[in-house]
């Protein structure tokens, strides 16, 4: 039955994971009633939204790739201004550096960087608490709850804007990027709080939902490299671990057929609509610790 609890928990967590709604409190919610437990840690999970990842790298990876073009031409534009510095002391000459940030490309690969930072910081640091968290029915009902008010709160108060990313600020990447790493609790939605977040600052729906896309890569494979230690650990077993690849392919699959849709659908419904469904199965969750 393992196999068909994973293949269940790889369709939700692909259908839900773009989604203001918080596939990581799905995935531990049907956890507790499969008794599903984490003795190989966050893994299964983390593994799950690898592929996630693996979809949207191949329905996005044109732009992924000049995302990437465009990092490696700042690293090697900074290389250059650093070996200019070095010649200007030396020789008294006041050769021009080269502007690192051209472009609404490389302007937004450099606000994802800037995001990266808090992300990498609170989200390492907050990793244990997320593992016990997750092993706490209640915390992913208050989580859903939570994530519907900050939706709901958004959307009454009709934030966002007309600023995309010629006119981004640094700052505020890095606010969102707060919102990210502090989304690792179950129940806390990524995408809500990134893009509730996003809209506060000013920024259009579309490129709210688009940089809070993008930004969830780096952050879910560099949470992936945390937990991979645990395919040691006692509880793993050959078996187990050819399950949980399996599981992250079926994820990877489904997420190819219905990314699309649930990115334009974070789009395009109201926020209030989402913070409904949040309330809702933050309800039935926290029952379900008492039934």
């Amino acid at each position: 039955m393992i196999v068909v609890y994973l293949i269940l928990l790889a369709v939700i967590q692909a259908v839900t994971e773009f989604l203001p709604v918080s596939s990581m409190g799905h995935l531990c919610v049907l956890e507790g009633l499969l008794g599903i437990d984490h003795g190989t840690g966050l893994l299964l999970e983390v593994i799950l939204h690898l592929g996630s990842v693996a979809a949207i790298v191949f329905l996005f990876r044109r732009e992924l790739k000049k995302i990437g073009v465009e990092l490696l031409g700042m690293f090697m534009d900074i290389i250059g201004n650093l070996n200019l510095y070095i010649h200007n002391k030396r020789t008294g000459s006041n050769l021009n550096y080269a502007k690192i940030v051209t472009g609404t490309y490389r302007k937004f690969t450099a606000l994802l960087v800037i995001s990266m930072i808090p992300t990498v910081l609170l989200g390492f640091t907050g990793r244990r608490l997320a593992l016990v968290a997750a092993d706490l029915p209640i915390v992913p009902g208050i989580g859903f709850l939570l994530t519907g008010i900050l939706l709901l709160v958004t959307d009454l108060n009709k934030s966002g804007g007309t600023k995309g990313p010629r006119e981004a600020s640094y700052d505020s990447a890095m606010w969102i990027g707060i919102c990210q790493g502090l989304a690792v609790f179950p129940g806390i939605s990524r995408m809500g709080l990134t893009l509730c977040a996003a809209l506060l600052c000013g920024y259009n729906r579309k490129f709210a939902v688009r940089f809070s896309v993008f930004m969830s890569l780096p952050a879910i494979v560099g949470a992936f490299f945390t937990e991979i230690g645990n395919f040691g650990s006692s509880e793993m077993t050959v078996g187990l671990g050819f399950v949980y690849v399996f599981a992250m392919i079926v994820a990877g699959f489904v997420g190819c057929l219905f990314i699309r849709t649930t990115i334009n659908m974070a789009q395009k419904v109201k926020l209030r609509y989402f913070a409904y469904y949040s309330f809702a199965i933050g309800i039935v969750a926290l029952a379900l610790n008492y039934v």
